[in-house]
């Protein structure tokens, strides 16, 4: 079968030549057919009189004029045209090609494609050809190509696999969902991407390449979900519902109706014997810590132990502080576990842990070591789940056999991004803030502005507030000219003089030295404090007031709003400052979007669209996939789609039985969604 042979059994693809293909992952000639471009220039014929000024342009025109070539230097020479294309006399300009020179003769038809340059009235020419345009070639594949290969080279060979394929190419979407959306078959699509006759034959070609795309991502989501369900029973957690209700009246403050809606889907979940797997979002203040405390105290009543993960150390005494104070009078008895915790606690702690005789457990990463053991976790939270490692969060579920497991987060993440990076979840979301916390009023100003801006940091300071001031580096650096921490610590302890204490934090700092500054601050022990990201989250200090961000447009919109999110957690009004110069539009949009609102979400899906997927959660972690046609922001409606019908078909017996679906069934069989080891 020509999809699975080698690339090289192909007429006029030799061994040299595959090895450059090899470089570019084709091995096969299914893999060459599959290869596609990531776009295409648009070759139509276009009205001058009707182009803006530098857009890229094709026209067709008569040379009217003897070609004129100037040197300069060695090997650079510029030749000039004459052209008449329909009313417009132009200059058509070549670099570096002067040997057209006794090509281009006057009368003759030629189709040029360049820059247009509309003021001076001439065309940069990219690339010609003799001749007028041929009907075929208005849509030309542009493909991501390295190594010295050519796009005509590649163009070639891709013809050659087409062609060999022809007949033989099986359709792995079956035909009712083709008719369905009126999505082309494979072959006519594979025409579309590689060779399209005009722009609707490309337009439906990748309509029908990005939907089977969502549609094999969303259907092992959905599998993976399924296996999940049917492989661990879960623990049943059949709690006490009146004294659930108890406790929320014993709350100091009025559940908003997203913090209802979200616990109630908690707690239909608690009940089933499935297994959890739930992210819960919500921007900073939206009251996840007071879902997170209804859930374990539901686990508690029906008998179960819980657990909270916290990354760092002081998150997990702020969390541990918290949940007493609203648990304890409900006889709940809690513990904190983390790495400073004294041995002789520790064991005692451990003892009482498997005895049973703790019924919530709050801590670091202390709590996967092996020695830690639960009588019967049921229930597991893990805030800032995107702080551990998978591994990590997977020790902590084993440990209670099937406990049912909620993942935190105050990122807010646009929902095509957490229908495509965790499909494989629920996900519930809180989009209201509690009545009656203020919205941060947010300034951007230039870096020339800092010293009136200390100026009105002081007064905060002096009203017995705190502040912070965030850089984007540590140090002073060669590439980049941005005000580092230090240099700014030593500015604004010159500018106070002594007046107010300030402290420095990084990332270079020992963990213990950066949980003391942490602390010191949040005891008001400091009132300034100077530092990189390493603030960002979670972190509660109720008084301070006023944040600086230095170099603001050096940080995306998401870790700005993170970073904001650190004030505006007490009862006085809160200011956030960005200090930037930006010099690009897209830099100057994200200053003015954070000016403009506080909601974390409408932030989330502005970053999205000024950034792109691949860049929304770091190069490092992001658990997005790596689409070739697709795009989760521009085609979030297919992927809604696919997401529903990857749904319908995993819940489906036709799906598991039918002919039909046998190569989509075979691409969830390959990936090993379906295997044991895949289930964490």
């Amino acid at each position: 079968m020509w999809l699975t042979e080698p690339v090289n059994s192909l007429k006029g693809i030799g061994k040299e030549a595959a090895k450059s293909l090899e470089n570019l992952g084709v091995r096969t000639v299914g893999d060459l057919v599959m290869m596609f471009p990531y776009r295409h220039e648009d070759n139509r014929l276009k009205d001058l009189a009707e182009t803006p000024h530098e857009e890229r342009v094709t026209i067709e025109g008569r040379v009217e004029s003897e070609p004129s070539v100037f040197f300069s230097g060695k090997n650079r020479s510029r030749l000039q045209i004459r052209l008449l294309a329909g009313h417009h006399l132009v200059k058509a300009v070549f670099f570096n090609q002067h040997y057209l020179k006794h090509r281009l003769t006057p009368g003759m038809t030629v189709t040029v494609t360049g820059k247009w340059d509309r003021g001076r009235q001439t065309i940069n020419v990219s690339s010609f050809k003799e001749g007028p345009k041929q009907t075929g070639e208005d849509f030309e594949p542009v493909y991501s190509l390295k190594g010295g290969m050519h796009q005509k080279t590649i163009r070639r060979y891709i013809r050659a696999a087409l062609d060999a394929v022809s007949g033989e190419l099986p359709d792995p979407m079956p035909a009712e969902l083709l008719e369905q959306y009126k999505l082309p078959g494979i072959a006519e699509a594979l025409e579309g991407m590689h060779f399209p006759r005009d722009a609707e034959h490309v337009k439906h070609a990748r309509r029908r390449f990005v939907y089977e795309e969502f549609l094999g991502y969303q259907l092992k989501m959905q599998a993976i979900k399924k296996v999940r369900k049917e492989a661990g029973k879960g623990t049943e957690l059949h709690y006490d519902l009146d004294r659930l209700k108890v406790f929320i009246d014993s709350l100091p403050f009025e559940l908003t109706g997203a913090q209802k809606r979200v616990v109630n889907e908690l707690c239909a979940e608690l009940k089933e014997p499935v297994r959890m797997n739930r992210l819960l979002q919500g921007d900073v203040g939206s009251g996840k810590t007071a879902v997170a405390a209804i859930a374990l105290y539901a686990a508690i009543t029906a008998g179960a132990q819980g657990a909270l993960m916290a990354p760092t150390e002081i998150l997990a005494e702020q969390h541990a502080q918290t949940l007493a104070d609203w648990l304890e009078p409900f006889g709940v008895r809690i513990a904190l576990l983390s790495g400073s915790t004294k041995a002789k606690a520790r064991r005692i702690i451990l003892e009482k842990l498997a005895e049973g005789e703790i019924d919530l457990v709050i801590g670091t990463h202390a709590l996967i070591q092996p020695d830690v053991n639960f009588k019967k976790l049921g229930l597991v939270i893990t805030d800032e789940q995107h702080r551990f490692g998978v591994q990590q969060r997977r020790i902590l579920k084993e440990k209670g056999g099937d406990p049912d497991v909620l993942f935190m987060t105050a990122t807010p993440i646009p929902r095509t991004l957490a229908i495509t990076a965790f499909g494989e979840m629920d996900v519930s979301i809180l989009d209201e803030m509690p009545a009656g916390r203020q919205p941060i009023e947010t300034y951007w100003t230039k870096r020339e502005a800092l010293p009136a801006v200390l100026k009105r940091m002081g007064r905060e300071l002096q009203e017995g507030r705190q502040a912070y001031v965030i850089c984007p580096l540590i140090e002073e650096s060669d590439k980049l000219d941005v005000q580092n921490a230090v240099d700014m610590y030593e500015q604004i302890r010159q500018y106070f003089g002594g007046r107010f204490n300030v402290g420095l934090m990084h990332g270079r700092l020992h963990p213990d030295d950066k949980e003391a500054v942490m602390r010191e601050f949040s005891e008001g022990g400091l009132h300034a404090l100077v530092s990189t990201t390493v603030v960002e989250v979670g972190v509660n200090v109720p008084n301070a007031t006023f944040m600086v961000i230095s170099d603001a447009e050096r940080f995306g919109l998401a870790q700005l709003h993170q970073l904001r999110g650190r004030v505006g957690r007490g009862a006085h009004k809160s200011y956030c400052v960005l200090l930037a110069d930006p010099k690009t539009e897209i830099g100057k949009e994200r200053m003015q979007s954070m000016t403009e609102t506080t909601d974390g979400f409408r932030l989330a899906e502005k970053d999205l669209e000024l950034r792109g997927p691949g860049d929304f959660f770091g190069k490092r972690q992001s658990g997005m996939p790596d689409f070739k046609v697709a795009d989760p922001v521009h085609d979030y409606r297919a992927l809604e789609t696919a997401r529903r019908d990857a749904e319908r078909l995993i819940a489906s017996e036709a799906f598991w039985n039918g002919p039909e679906y046998e190569t989509l069934r075979t691409v969830i069989e390959q990936s090993g969604v379906l295997s044991d080891e895949r289930i964490d």
